[in-house]
């Protein structure tokens, strides 16, 4: 058994919140800089030679990539042999959040009701997901989650009858409705299986895997180079302009789910796709 104090990993997400704001990822930035060399079109080669600009700032000044610094999407992975002490797990989460968007000059952007609104202040709570795996160590993922991109998500219960033209017809519908709004090229996370609530998970946890990764089952490899391509000739293009570029990568998770359903969720992120992860 090894005990990990909740200070820890309040200290390491306070860091991965400026990290994850201030710096793209790596894949990220490699796939913006391949659909450049691309496109062909005058307008959408300089928007996405301002979008390579725009985080090429970001990296060297170390401020935020977008004015949404988002709400904290947390990740812990915790291992069955870690024990947890010095205080409550999702308090020690929110204060990291806490000190990570007041010392990084985040935006502050969550209210306390959905209704009544009000900000909160201090960006918290954050979004905390946790599941338990084998092992000794806490994996920290943090994916900050603008909004609009998430708006123009969407989750749809299909029964099996509609198949998978049902699928592949949902994740177009989506993507075209949403059109300019997520401030495209996006990246498309689908969640297909498991229940309403778990399918909408896979898909916001389909963005935090790598943009030039392939799911490991070719069947579901081959459908996202589908889909991809698919969205791609939508034309939509870099911020709605047109062209080549409307995605820079379409993530499918999958669970199983009841024989009476088959659902589907989509869940989509801007170019700042922001993930970044730390094992304790």
């Amino acid at each position: 058994m090894r005990e990990i104090n909740v200070a820890q990993i309040t200290e390491v997400i306070a860091r991965l919140c400026i990290e994850a704001n201030t710096h793209l990822p790596e894949d990220v930035k490699g796939v913006i800089k391949k659909c450049r060399a691309c496109e062909d079109g005058e307008i959408a080669c300089g928007i996405l030679d301002r979008i390579i600009e725009n985080f090429e700032i970001a990296d060297a000044e170390n401020v935020p990539i977008c004015q949404d610094t988002g709400m904290a999407c947390v990740f812990l992975e915790i291992g069955q042999d870690v024990h947890l002490v010095g205080g409550n797990l999702a308090e020690a989460v929110d204060e990291g959040v806490r000190r990570g968007y007041e010392s990084g000059y985040l935006r502050k952007s969550v209210v306390k009701d959905p209704i009544r609104r009000g900000n909160t202040g201090d960006n918290t709570p954050a979004m905390l997901y946790t599941e338990i795996v084998p092992g000794e160590q806490v994996k920290i993922t943090l994916g900050p989650k603008g909004f609009g991109s998430e708006n123009m998500s969407a989750i749809r219960m299909f029964k099996p009858s509609a198949g998978l033209q049902g699928i592949k017809d949902f994740i177009l519908e989506v993507v075209e409705t949403a059109g300019p709004n997520p401030c495209p090229p996006m990246v498309v996370g689908v969640g297909i299986g498991g229940t309403f609530d778990k399918a909408a998970l896979l898909a916001k946890k389909a963005l935090m895997r790598p943009v030039d990764s392939s799911n490991a089952d070719p069947y579901y490899a081959d459908l996202e180079a589908e889909m991809l391509e698919k969205i791609n000739a939508l034309g939509i293009g870099p911020q709605g302009f047109g062209g080549r570029t409307t995605a820079l990568g379409v993530n499918i998770e999958t669970l199983p789910t009841h024989i009476a359903g088959m659902p589907c969720a989509v869940n989509i992120n801007c170019h700042v796709t922001r993930h970044k992860t730390e094992v304790i």
